[in-house]
């Protein structure tokens, strides 16, 4: 692949995280108690919850309080059911935007993402508007700061363990899997000792769109600030080639 990797953004975004970080560990605390309820405590039999894991292990939640997460939905019958909702919309010169929320109150979350999309001179679409033009994919970036090996024995241990693709940017490695795939090739990165930047299973644009006007940039990161300051949202995908 002519790779388009997305680490700047991953950066950026994990800059702005370690930020605000108790709002990403609670993110992932509400992913990790709806993938238990739904599957049970045990990753190695839910799918689900080792995805989530991966995930909070590249965001560096620590293992005491994945565990503890885990437990808590074990025996907790009682908690707010959370569910997964997906909105489509459109950005500035239509740019394509997928926003995935886990919410206990769909008009709540529902009235803020069409807020959003409002103050940034965007819109939301009807369910699969956009998502057409997304492929859903495994996808695990690796920093070269933090990988000294050779790139060519780190390329073949993905491929071997079922990797789609791999490429090699300026400043990273891209790794590029099947849905199915992620989680084999992630343990077989993790049991290498291989530091993942990032590691989850998102939404890849099929084509980028580039802004030219310092306006419609200004009202594109409206919306995805505004998205990402709200505790609903678990993922906002868009295809802008920043």
């Amino acid at each position: 692949m002519s790779g388009h990797s997305k680490f700047a953004n991953i950066k950026h975004k994990k800059e702005k995280n370690d930020a605000a970080k108790g709002k990403v560990f609670t993110i992932i605390g509400r992913e990790i108690a709806v993938a238990v309820k739904s599957g049970g405590p045990d990753p190695a039999n839910n799918f689900k919850l080792a995805q989530v894991i991966a995930k909070a292990k590249a965001n560096n939640m620590p293992n005491d309080t994945i565990d503890r997460g885990i437990k808590k939905a074990a025996g907790d019958d009682g908690s707010v059911n959370y569910e997964y909702v997906t909105y489509e919309g459109y950005g500035p010169k239509g740019i394509a935007i997928i926003v995935k929320a886990l919410t206990d109150n769909k008009n709540r979350t529902a009235a803020n993402v069409r807020m959003a999309f409002t103050k940034g001179s965007g819109s939301l679409g009807t369910p699969g508007c956009v998502s057409y033009s997304f492929d859903e994919k495994g996808q695990i970036i690796i920093d070269k700061e933090e990988y000294e090996a050779d790139a060519d024995e780190l390329m073949m241990l993905a491929l071997d363990a079922g990797a789609e693709d791999f490429s090699e940017e300026e400043d990273s490695f891209e790794i590029i899997t099947a849905p199915d795939d992620f989680e084999a090739v992630r343990e077989a990165l993790e049991k290498e000792g291989i530091p993942m930047i990032s590691a989850e299973v998102t939404m890849i644009p099929q084509n980028y769109v580039a802004l030219t006007d310092e306006a419609d940039i200004k009202q594109l990161n409206r919306t995805l600030d505004l998205l990402d300051e709200d505790d609903d949202v678990q993922a906002v995908y868009h295809n802008w080639d920043e």
